[in-house]
Formats: structure tokens, sequence, C-alpha cells
């Protein structure tokens, strides 16, 4: 196991991981073993942005069932805030400043409606800052202006 020996030792410094349950809660178990004791958490792999995702209906609610039960599990990957049963964050990816899509299937959505509309609370922004020709300190710059104006009107919405 990767996350607690071998060559990574993945657990020694990465805070937050992420996991998909697909081999079931056995494995939120055996991260949790590991995790725990070094106040680490879990992040679960509940939906994906790319178009065609089978991270649908029945996986993503046995993911929220499964985060319930589990201390160990911080939150989610995913479209949109899932529960109110347990303080949970939601990380986003498929941001983009423009909603559209690209070739790879990829879907994105804009910061304010994955913050706003969605109560997701991280924006996971990939080829948005890092796509071939972009400055990425200036789109990483756009990006975080974008969350921040976001969550600043999902503060006063609410």
């Amino acid at each position: 196991l990767q996350y607690g020996g071998g060559v990574y030792r993945i657990a020694d410094w990465a805070h937050i991981t992420n996991c998909h349950v697909i081999p079931g809660e056995g494995i939120i178990q055996g991260l949790a073993e590991v995790g725990m004791p070094k106040s680490r958490g879990l992040l679960l792999l509940a939906e994906m942005s790319s178009k065609g995702m089978l991270a649908t209906g029945a996986y993503t609610d046995k993911n929220i069932e499964m985060a319930i039960r589990n201390e160990f599990v911080i939150g989610f990957i995913g479209s949109r805030r899932f529960t109110e049963e347990r303080d949970l964050i939601t990380m986003t990816p498929g941001v983009g400043l423009h909603a559209s899509g690209d070739a790879l299937g990829q879907q994105y959505r804009t910061p304010e409606h994955i913050i706003t509309e969605n109560g997701s609370d991280i924006i996971i922004v990939g080829r948005g800052i890092y796509g071939p020709g972009k400055d990425a300190v200036f789109e990483a710059q756009r990006y975080r202006e974008a969350g921040w104006n976001a969550y600043l009107k999902r503060l006063d919405q609410a």
C-alpha cells in the first residue's frame, strides 16, 4: 500500500488524499488506519466533470453514505454539495472562466456557478491555468479572484 509504505509513503507528506470507492468501504477503512493517527483526511471521488462519466446515481449515493459513516472522510470531489448531514467539503473540477467543453470531453462550468449555485467550497482548475500558451501565474490569479468573488456572493445570499 503506497499510502502508508512502499516507495512513496503518501501519508507522510499528503495531508489530504482522494480515492474512489469502487472497491467498497474497505478502501476507506484501510486508508484510515494509516491516515487517522497522522491527522490526515480523505476526499471521495463522487463525481467527475468529463462527459459520459460513470460516477453517477447509485455510485454517488453510496459515496455520500460512506462519507457520513466514516470520520476519516472530510469531503468529496464532485460537482455540488451533496449533504448537510456532516460538515463535508466539496472540491469541484471542470472549472473554466467561460462555461464550455473541450475535445477530450471535459465540461467546464464557471467559478460563480460552481460556488454560488452548486454550493461547492473549492474549485479545481487544470487546463485553464496550465494550457498551451498560458501564463500560469496570471491565469491562477484570475481564477483565484473569480473564485473569491463567487464565495463573497454566496455569503451575501446566505
